[in-house]
């Protein structure tokens, strides 16, 4: 998301954007990241297919090129991992973690029900990719309020 679709956006909402694309842009093997709110509802997006017209090989496109595709797959990720938390008594969900052939898929608790999920390549360092993610969850999960998840909505909505 650029400056201009940032534009009258609140401080929060901005800083979440900027969060977001530094996480795509600083973390290497990042392809593409989501944040989905509890209901499963896309919330914020890095979606590469809209940011460049133009995806290079550099930086391949996510599941599809599509971030509600990625937004789809967290939401179904973490409902099945809480689900198996809970038939396993083994408490809430920090992390998952599932490694593919082509690529990699990371899901993270933010707060109150709300996930990041971020799709890399096969070869990141998974190290750093969670790292960077939890530094992610530690500066947005406090600020995602349920106004600011409306907004983000709405935001979202308006700008498809």
């Amino acid at each position: 998301m650029t400056a201009t679709e940032t534009f009258g956006l609140s401080r929060e909402a901005r800083n979440l954007h900027w969060l977001l694309g530094n996480l795509v842009e600083e973390v290497p093997g990042v392809r593409s990241v989501a944040v989905v709110s509890s209901d499963g509802l896309l919330l914020l997006s890095s979606d590469p297919s809209a940011q460049n017209a133009a995806v290079t090989e550099e930086r391949p496109r996510g599941p599809r090129g599509s971030s509600a595709d990625l937004a789809t797959i967290v939401s179904g990720i973490g409902s099945l991992t809480i689900g198996a938390a809970r038939l396993m008594d083994g408490g809430g969900v920090k992390q998952t973690m599932v490694a593919m052939e082509e690529g990699s898929v990371f899901v993270m608790s933010i707060s109150d029900g709300s996930l990041l999920g971020v799709h890399a390549e096969p070869d990141c360092d998974m190290s750093v990719v969670a790292y960077h993610m939890a530094l992610f969850v530690g500066r947005a999960g406090h600020v995602l309020t349920p106004e600011l998840r409306s907004e983000l909505r709405k935001s979202l909505e308006s700008s498809q």
